[in-house]
């Protein structure tokens, strides 16, 4: 399998293109984008073409998301989009280049089109409004030209008739500082993504942890040893490898939202569509070698699994699941340390615990990345009721935000 540089966690330019310009190259680059151009793809065809720009922006952005590279995007139209006959959706994937052709940003958005009541709404939102699959909706955009990205994107809304408001969301601080200058965001909610910053050996690591996840996991490990039980950790790579890897999680991860006991966790691939998908978007990823599937084996049974995306220099780890009649062992813990083991030892610099603020995160003292989401209105009256109405359905508990809820996702099906 031949591995693209824009996954090679190896790479020696990822860096370089990662820091920030300087105040002069910040001034110099705003200078240029006054020269910039926009493209507005609409269709899936359009949104496939794109790949050397999506390759290029991979570099120049130093990206680590799963969630904001082609495979992913392309697999989420072709399963989602357009689900129900009462919401007319469509690509509206913005691309900014400059004078000399080069992709500079690519923010991809999809237009929704339905009618609530009386009212027809129309709005733009991030790629990926979906049951918690893409947990981080973000666009590609190159260091310093954040400002002229946002002015861009809200410059296409003219196109747009009868819009009511864009929603961004997993804005980094520059973007957040740039639409907050270009626009008069509402915003509405802060994200928490946990990160660790990996040293040059697994003992080095360990040294730095807490007590409390040291003893932790000396407990996982010699549980298991003294009741006499081996493990192996099995990484799942290769596509057929990865297809048969997910199988054994999707049974994993149903039993372990089924615990009778313990903290609370839905089955997030409940439904066939959603499966479907998640199938669908490894076998993509897998082929450019981006997939780890980490499975707990002892004895001859996969008894815990968790989804890795090798994106970048970073592994982000996704999903997880066990088996409860191993619960006793933490085996889900001893799985996520030798993941962490695996990154190190591969040369990957970070680890992505994902969102949600979770003890069982916190206790490995991941660095916080704040992530920002805002809705931008359109300032006639309609839109502004009917934007504030959205905010409070998805800021708000109560009866009240509930019945907003089931008026904005009604038409929304994927099982």
């Amino acid at each position: 399998m031949t591995e693209r540089t824009a996954t090679n966690p190896r790479s020696t330019s990822t860096a370089d293109a990662r820091a920030p310009p300087s105040v002069g190259e910040h001034d110099n680059i705003e200078s240029a984008s006054l020269e910039l151009t926009t493209e507005i793809i609409t269709t899936v065809e359009g949104i496939r073409a794109l790949e050397p720009d999506y390759e290029h922006l991979y570099q120049v952005t130093g990206n680590t998301l799963p969630f904001a590279v082609q495979e992913w995007h392309l697999a989420w139209c072709e399963h989602f989009l357009n689900r129900s006959p009462l919401v007319r959706e469509s690509p509206r994937f913005c691309v900014l280049r400059s004078r000399t052709g080069a992709c500079v940003a690519l923010v991809p958005l999809i237009l929704s089109r339905r009618r609530l009541g009386p009212l027809r709404v129309a709005t733009l939102a991030p790629i990926g409004a979906d049951p918690a699959l893409t947990e981080i909706r973000r666009a590609l955009v190159t260091p310093g030209y954040e400002r002229r990205t946002v002015r861009a994107v809200q410059e296409s809304l003219s196109e747009v008739p009868d819009w009511d408001w864009i929603q961004w969301s997993g804005l980094s601080e520059p973007m957040a500082e740039a639409l907050t200058r270009e626009t008069a965001p509402r915003w509405y909610q802060v994200s928490e993504d946990y990160i660790l910053d990996l040293p040059s050996s697994w003992e080095e690591f360990r040294a730095g942890l807490k007590r409390n996840i040291r003893e932790s996991l000396r407990h996982c490990y010699n549980s298991l040893k003294r009741d006499g039980h081996r493990f192996e950790l099995v990484v799942a790579r290769d596509r057929q490898d990865v297809q048969r890897a997910l199988h054994r999680f999707l049974e994993l991860h149903a039993l372990r939202a089924n615990m009778a006991s313990g903290a609370r966790h839905p089955d997030h691939f409940a439904g066939r569509a959603v499966q479907e998908f998640l199938h669908d978007v490894c076998g993509r990823l897998a082929a450019r070698d981006a997939v780890r599937v980490f499975q707990l084996r002892i004895g001859t049974e996969i008894v815990a699994s968790r989804i890795g995306f090798a994106i970048g220099d970073s592994i982000y780890l996704y999903y997880s699941g066990f088996d409860p009649a191993w619960a006793r062992y933490s085996v889900m813990t001893t799985t996520l340390a030798e993941a962490i083991k695996y990154a190190i030892g591969q040369g990957f610099k970070t680890v992505n615990l994902s969102l949600t603020r979770e003890q069982s995160k916190l206790r490995w003292n991941p660095r916080l990345v704040r992530l920002h989401s805002a809705l931008v209105q359109r300032e006639v009256l309609r839109s502004r009721i009917v934007c504030r109405a959205y905010r409070l359905a998805i800021t708000r508990q109560g009866p009240s935000a509930r019945i907003l809820k089931s008026v904005f996702w009604a038409h929304r099906h994927w099982d």
